[in-house]
């Protein structure tokens, strides 16, 4: 057995790891692990060239992974197999010739002047050649994908009120427990920093988590896994809603990032928007599948949706009309659609038991048998069907 040092500096540890190994770095401080500290199973690093590994290390630690570091191919054949990926130095490109080929092994250096690096990239069945530091940014999410498992992103659902209190955020509650209580990975996204909190709506307000403001500084690249498993979590929905201080903006680079990272997750993203667009919003309105305008069935409704549709018409590929009953006279969801010129998403039968549910702790949505846990099993059996027509 060896020692080997796992981090410089404040909050370092120490660890016995078998001799020709390393592992990477694990942060530690008094407030515990960051969205972008928590460790994830990384890449195998192969290499004795102390100035790529410490590289090849820094940019492991921005993807929120942690590798395993040998000279040379590993012994045990899964530590050669199983990793997501494969980073082999160019200085130890010859030591891995004759190892079993294997998907996502990548050649990494520095020498732009050597020529030779392409013929052994061949010879131990690299995928590519990369070269730092022009790479750096590329090889980042090389091995964020990899260790997230990247494959479908998440269906990303935006729902939007046409007027105030159409009950947009109701709809967004029940879209997402429906989700849940199917056995996805859901995520609901509180887009309306005046909303009041998606989190009190389900009553999770007291539940341990980040809310938006901790993530005011984000920039770039997310670790998806991590930014799921520092939300709260309520009746299986991670929830990313407002924190009780008074609401304060958070750029338009930070909610790109967030959405762009719980995308990447795959399963379910609802995210209950503002009829106002900022930057944030219009941000958060490039990222969606699909958009739900919900118009009250009345006159005056239907005035204020229209110019609502016409500003998300502009950001949203694919919007739709949600219509609510009780309608006034001479009104059904088909003419209010037909009067925005959206396409009916559904008609959302007016729920008295919502506010009886309320008060006795339920959230909207949370009784399946109830109107909007219907409309809300039945909007998923339509929209995740293979060809996803809703």
């Amino acid at each position: 057995m060896e020692t080997s040092r796992t981090s410089g500096g404040r909050g370092a540890r120490w660890t016995s790891v078998p001799s020709g190994a390393r592992r990477a770095p694990v942060p530690s401080g008094p407030d515990g692990p960051g969205v972008q500290e928590q460790r994830r199973t990384g890449p195998l690093i192969v290499t004795e060239d102390l100035g790529l590994l410490d590289d090849l290390l820094r940019l492991c630690a921005a993807a929120g992974v942690e590798p395993e570091v040998h000279h040379r191919v590993p012994e045990r054949r899964a530590s050669w197999t199983d990793p997501p990926l494969v980073l082999v130095g160019d200085d130890a490109a010859a030591r891995c010739r004759g190892a079993a080929r294997r998907p996502g092994t990548v050649l990494v250096g520095r020498d732009r002047d050597d020529s030779g690096v392409w013929r052994l990239a061949v010879e131990i069945g690299a995928e590519g050649v990369l070269r730092l530091p022009e790479a750096e940014g590329l090889l980042v999410d090389r091995i964020a994908d990899a260790a997230e498992g990247v494959g479908r992103q998440a269906l990303t659902v935006g729902v939007v009120g046409g007027r105030g209190g159409a009950g947009a955020s109701t709809l967004a509650c029940g879209l997402a427990l429906a989700a849940a209580r199917s056995g996805r990975r859901t995520l609901l996204v509180d887009g309306d920093p005046l909303g009041g909190g998606l989190d009190v709506v389900l009553g999770g307000e007291r539940e341990e988590g980040r809310r938006w403001p901790d993530f005011a500084a984000s920039k770039g690249r997310l670790a998806g896994g991590a930014l799921e498993e520092s939300l709260p979590s309520v009746r299986g929905v991670r929830v990313l809603s407002w924190g009780r201080e008074p609401a304060a903006s958070v750029p338009a680079e930070a909610v790109r990032s967030v959405l762009a990272a719980a995308r990447r997750r795959g399963g379910v993203v609802v995210v209950d928007l503002p009829r106002a667009a900022d930057r944030a919003a219009v941000e958060a309105l490039a990222q969606l599948d699909l958009g739900l305008l919900v118009v009250p069935g009345e006159l005056r409704a239907v005035a204020a949706a229209h110019r609502v549709a016409s500003t998300l018409s502009m950001g949203v590929r694919d919007l739709r009309a949600v219509v609510r009953g009780p309608y006034a006279a001479g009104l059904d969801e088909r003419w209010v659609a037909d009067a925005l010129r959206l396409p009916l998403a559904g008609e959302l039968p007016y729920d008295p038991g919502i506010v009886a549910d309320q008060d006795a702790g339920l959230p909207p949505g949370a009784e399946p048998r109830g109107r909007l846990g219907r409309f809300c099993d039945a909007f998923w059996a339509r929209a995740l069907a293979p060809g996803g027509a809703v």
